[in-house]
């Protein structure tokens, strides 16, 4: 049968993780494990991936520093996190580096598979809803490039979903965009951990954007966010 993918995986429980290795072989993936954080960093360059599933708490190296080791080499591979930490401000940290899920210990294979599958489904079906660029007041946003430019300073790279979320706030520029619309839209599942993660992303934008006072990101409570600006395109 064809391979759904290859599966990066970094865990330092040998049970849990030959177990998961298994688990997803049985279920048609490619996937190499590594045991900790510094053996990951060494080969994660060395097959190219379509996800990766990160232990957050291993020695050497953990899965926040992993993962920011991968965002410098791949800034759109998916990357799910393993955790038997539930605090806030880890999960948090884990949505500031570019988490695309947090699955807490214990959990079923069942569930890190329907994930893992959702997640591989809204990548591989995405297309970019408009090809040219938007201006947003002094600010030219390219949705197909992912490039945010001002003027004469240097352009400024988006991820995927920092592009995805402002290409959704562009397309309803001057209207709500409603909270649920836009996690099923570009998360695929709208959950507590994703909409965590894009409340950390419009932060992200607000960031980009405080250069022109003529820009702001409203919350719009029990409904979702508003970009207020001047727009053409």
């Amino acid at each position: 049968m064809e391979e759904k993918g290859r599966i990066f995986l970094c865990e330092d429980d040998e049970n849990l993780g030959m177990l998961l290795k298994e688990y997803l072989q049985v279920k048609d993936f490619a996937v190499d494990l590594f045991p900790d954080g510094d053996a990951g960093a060494k080969n994660f360059s060395k097959e190219k991936y379509d996800l990766c599933i990160l232990d957050v708490m291993m020695p050497k190296k953990d899965g926040f520093a992993l993962a920011l080791d991968i965002r410098a080499i791949n800034t759109e591979i998916p990357i799910i996190f393993l955790t038997a930490k539930a605090m806030k401000e880890d999960i948090l940290e884990g949505f500031k580096i570019g988490a695309d899920d947090y699955i807490s210990k214990p959990f079923s294979m069942e569930e890190l598979l329907l994930r893992v599958e959702a997640i591989l489904r809204r990548v591989s079906t995405k297309k970019p809803s408009k090809e040219g660029p938007y201006v947003i007041g002094k600010f030219t946003f390219d949705p197909q490039k992912q490039v945010l430019s001002c003027g004469k300073h240097n352009p400024t790279k988006l991820t995927t979903k920092e592009s995805d979320l402002l290409g959704l706030l562009c397309e309803n520029v001057n209207q709500v965009l409603e909270r649920n619309y836009a996690l099923k839209k570009i998360w695929g599942v709208v959950d507590y951990f994703n909409a965590r993660s894009m409340d950390v992303y419009i932060t992200k934008l607000r960031k980009l954007l405080k250069d022109d006072p003529n820009i702001e990101i409203m919350n719009i409570h029990g409904k979702g966010y508003k970009l207020i600006a001047p727009i053409e395109g």
